[in-house]
């Protein structure tokens, strides 16, 4: 399984959104439900901003799982999980320097 070891530049926003199903009645009253058994999936938006050659590198290694496939990851403080990438918008800053902003999506395989 590929690991992604960058550590991005700037804070990470983590997102936990539960699994829930949602059944809503008329009168206001609705019932809640969690789904699955890993209804926590975990969610990272980070951003990178290094040296061209350093973001051709995690721009390599997203274009390699093409969103498909799943790779490891350790947010620091936190446990290793596997994740998904579906898009990677990549910003030119200055000469030399690019910017690339990421999504980590969370999955159970």
């Amino acid at each position: 399984m590929p690991t992604f070891t960058w550590v991005p530049t700037y804070d990470a926003t983590k997102t936990i959104t539960p699994t829930v199903k949602v059944i809503k009645f008329g009168d206001g009253y609705e019932q809640r439900q969690g789904t699955g058994i890993n209804q926590q999936p975990r969610e990272y938006s980070m951003t990178f901003k290094r040296p061209v050659a350093e973001i051709e590198a995690i721009d390599a290694f997203l274009k390699a799982r093409g969103g498909l496939e799943s790779f490891t990851y350790t947010h620091p403080g936190q446990s290793p999980g596997q994740f998904v990438c579906r898009k990677w918008p990549r910003i030119n800053v200055a000469k030399g320097i690019d910017s690339m902003s990421v999504t980590f999506e969370e999955v159970y395989e």
